[in-house]
């Protein structure tokens, strides 16, 4: 199979409407597919519209559940538009002639084309510091969303921004701000109150952690373009449990606490009652609770069949995981459990926070 040009692209639709920078990832993720006569294209479709099917070349025949019949031409207008898109349930479809086509995830498109109309609004905000501005005073806004290797098609997709409703992330936008950095740079430091969400726009970052007094801090992650960090002490409302440090010049986007909470951690948060988290693991829908208490606690009292994993471990932990499969954590007081658990969302995972933690267990 052969990449997909992006000048093929371009006379489709609606792919046609996309921008420049979505259309260029979509052809990335495209192949050219030869199909041969007597064959049906959608034999590979397993999940029924799950992909959208192009015709390049060739003629298709079509027959519809109510029994109309109709051939499709490559390069008529009609082939503009996915096979079969607004006539109806498809009964069959067969090759006429050898065929070429392209596939593209039905969803994969609507992510896409979602981001690029949100990108479209135009926002005025209120300067904050000097060198802090606003993203519609940097550039246009829909540059910036169109642009950034923030919001690449991957991070839409399974990150925390496929996640939220497109409202949130439209005013995210708005509130949010762009922060010059230079290697060197501390951006949180351990201990100090938590005020902001990072996103990295560009750059690298390093995140550390002391542990002891007089002993060299611990190398914990090391974080790049499209990587979030600063939640943890946000929404377990505690003080910074790390420090972060630029490694090259960036850009951070950055979120104030309190727009942070409206707009993305009360959406991505699930909670669970004990009684409802048990009937998961016993079904077997969530594999096992997560402890993301520090060692001492969890050896003194933990839940039987959990498996400790400190919060500030999570983010090298969560790649022994199965994204497929559901999570529970859980704390004392479900505090660190719910850091815990947004950070796992943000990456795509499917997770609840135990309501109340094991403290309201044993109150109860």
């Amino acid at each position: 199979m052969a990449s997909v040009d992006k000048s093929i692209l371009a006379n489709l639709d609606p792919i046609s409407s996309l921008s420049p920078g979505r259309m260029a990832e979509l052809a990335d993720l495209c192949f050219v597919e030869h199909v041969s006569k007597d064959l049906d294209p959608f034999r590979m479709n397993v999940v029924k519209n799950s992909q959208s099917l192009y015709l390049l070349k060739g003629e298709l025949g079509l027959r519809f559940e109510d029994g109309r019949k109709t051939v499709l031409k490559a390069g008529s207008e009609e082939a503009r538009q996915p096979v079969a898109n607004g006539g109806g349930p498809l009964k069959y479809a067969l090759a006429l002639t050898d065929l070429e086509i392209v596939r593209i995830d039905t969803d994969l498109l609507d992510i896409m084309m979602t981001w690029d109309q949100l990108a479209g609004y135009e926002h005025s905000a209120p300067k904050d510091e000097a060198l802090i501005q606003p993203l519609e005073q940097v550039r246009g806004t829909a540059d910036w969303m169109r642009e950034t290797a923030a919001f690449s098609v991957g991070k839409l997709q399974s990150g925390v921004f496929s996640k939220l409703p497109p409202a949130n992330v439209e005013e995210m936008f708005r509130r949010m701000s762009s922060v010059p950095v230079k290697a060197g740079q501390t951006i949180i430091v351990q201990g100090a109150e938590g005020d902001y969400y990072y996103l990295i726009e560009s750059g690298v970052a390093v995140v550390t952690r002391s542990v002891e007094a007089g002993h060299p801090p611990v190398l914990l992650a090391e974080l790049r373009d499209g990587d979030a960090f600063g939640e943890d002490a946000l929404v377990s409302d505690n003080k910074r449990n790390a420090t972060v440090t630029m490694k090259t010049d960036g850009v951070l986007l950055r979120l104030k606490k309190a727009d942070f909470t409206e707009l993305m951690q009360a959406p991505l948060l699930s909670k669970i009652s004990f009684a409802e988290a048990e009937a998961k693991i016993a079904s077997g829908a969530c594999p096992l609770w997560l402890d993301v208490r520090f060692p001492s606690e969890y050896s003194y009292d933990h839940m039987p069949g959990s498996i400790n994993v400190p919060l500030h471990e999570i983010r090298n932990f969560m790649k022994t995981l199965d994204p497929a499969k559901e999570y529970i954590t859980y704390c004392q007081t479900g505090r660190r459990s719910s850091a815990a658990a947004f950070i796992m969302a943000q990456h795509g995972f499917k997770v609840y926070v135990l309501e109340g933690g094991s403290r309201a267990i044993r109150k109860g």
